[in-house]
């Protein structure tokens, strides 16, 4: 059973990364598509880390603070993007 739902993670994992891609070659603003991209990619390597983990419960220490790193770097980098992709303020 366990085997079986850790097969599951890393296949949705899997299809996240795939899924994410295919706003890329559509007609939407390029933040938009960084997003999607950036969030795809977020959700399906933490979904593939939790299939490793079931796999190798010995790794957990390691495991859990790489899945916090990621969603911490991530959501900060996601941050940094959209400040600076803003114009600069008249007030000024």
């Amino acid at each position: 059973m366990l085997q079986w739902l850790s097969n599951a993670c890393i296949s949705f994992g899997l299809f996240l990364w795939l899924w994410g891609t295919w706003p890329l070659v559509g007609r939407r603003s390029p933040l938009y598509k960084l997003h999607f991209l950036s969030v795809s990619d977020t959700l399906g390597s933490m979904a593939i880390m939790i299939g490793v983990l079931l796999r190798i419960p010995r790794e957990w220490p390691l495991l859990v603070l790489a899945l916090i790193s990621l969603a911490l770097w991530n959501t900060i980098l996601g941050y940094v993007l959209a400040y600076c992709s803003q114009g600069e303020d008249s007030d000024g």
